[in-house]
């Protein structure tokens, strides 16, 4: 673990960031934005931009009397923890981005690139609201950049495990700047089928596994899924099927990787699955994230979200959740992924709302 204390004699300021509040935030958060979306954070490629925001916000905790933590997670990979205080309210969100990469554009109305609403404009978003508030006096306060959250939840499940005391977590996800009051949870799963190889020509010395999974994945299909009267219904998705060796070949491997979106913590789906598949292939959990129904706060809009976040793996260690950040999830993971600049603005001011109803 690395940290950095500051006093506000220890850097010169730049004189940017002393422009009045609205136009403060328009130029340089936009700024901010794009250069951590040009940073590629590709998951277990986080290191990058993690010493980046390191010094971004250690040049915040020397003008305001803060300290900033690399806490490792893994060779090469750490969370980000600033705090100003004894943190009561911490603002979270993940570094990590899913590939390809590609850089940052700007048009009148948007930021564009990968990460730039999931999460990258939300990071910038964070970081400003929590200058403006120390700007302001406000103590108590901190930042945790996690690792992971794309594939694993790794650095929130290790942060749960070292907690800074804080009572109150603001995780940021694209939620449209609207107060998430649920979110589903997720439910992965690995179906392996094992065959016996032979000529094509002569099918009946062989054993096809990819006929097997076809078969598994059929009944898998027809397994009914929970409802809930706020989240509403689970999904299931085949994400990827994979197997064979060449097109002349009976195939003697062949796999499935499934996700269903829960309602629920995913027990009655597990038994339901496991009975459908009834020893025809193998069953393998992968990810077992619950659904999760999260609380609300006076004058913000409220929704919810088919998505899971990090919130389930910081297990309360951070304090009660709450989930809300700019953009849309709709473009998320996509090529067209974009963050609205009006949403950006509202973001910091939101973030700022919420700190300082919950201190």
């Amino acid at each position: 673990m690395e940290r950095y204390r500051g006093n506000a004699a220890s850097r010169a300021r730049n004189p940017s960031l002393h422009l009045p509040g609205f136009l403060r935030r328009a130029m340089n958060l936009f700024e901010l934005t794009r250069k951590l979306v040009d940073i590629e954070s590709i998951t277990d490629n986080e290191a990058h931009v993690g010493n980046y925001l390191f010094d971004r916000l250690s040049e915040i905790a020397g003008d305001h009397h803060g300290r900033v933590e690399r806490i490792e997670v893994e060779p090469n990979r750490f969370n980000v923890f600033a705090s100003w205080g004894d943190p009561a309210v911490t603002l979270s969100t993940h570094m990590d981005t899913v590939p390809p990469f590609f850089p940052s554009r700007e048009d009148a109305e948007n930021i564009w690139g990968r990460g730039a609403c999931d999460t990258k404009g939300i990071i910038a978003a964070m970081i400003f609201a929590a200058r403006e508030l120390l700007e302001e006096g406000v103590r108590n306060i901190g930042l945790l950049f996690v690792v992971g959250e794309e594939r694993n939840s790794t650095g929130a499940y290790h942060a749960a495990r070292q907690s800074r005391g804080s009572k109150f977590l603001i995780n940021g996800e694209p939620t449209e700047n609207k107060l998430a009051i649920g979110s589903k949870g997720a439910l992965r799963f690995e179906l392996i089928a094992s065959g016996r190889m032979a000529h094509s020509a002569y099918p009946e010395l062989g054993e096809s596994a990819i006929e097997k999974l076809l078969d598994a994945l059929a009944r898998v299909r027809q397994v009914p899924l929970p409802s809930d009267e706020i989240l509403g219904r689970s999904t299931l998705n085949i994400g990827i099927i994979s197997g064979g060796r060449a097109p002349n070949v009976i195939p003697d491997h062949a796999k499935a990787e499934i996700m269903i979106r829960l309602v629920d913590d995913g027990m009655s789906t597990r038994e339901a699955l496991r009975a459908a598949v009834n020893g025809t292939a193998d069953l393998n959990e992968v990810l077992a994230i619950p659904a999760l129904h999260l609380g609300s706060l006076p004058g913000l809009e409220t929704t919810v979200v088919s998505f899971t976040t990090d919130i389930p793996a910081f297990g309360n260690t951070w304090g009660k959740p709450y989930l809300l950040g700019p953009g849309t999830i709709h473009v998320a993971h996509t090529s067209e992924e974009r963050i609205p600049k009006t949403q950006l603005i509202e973001a910091v001011q939101i973030y700022k709302t919420m700190v300082k109803q919950l201190l």
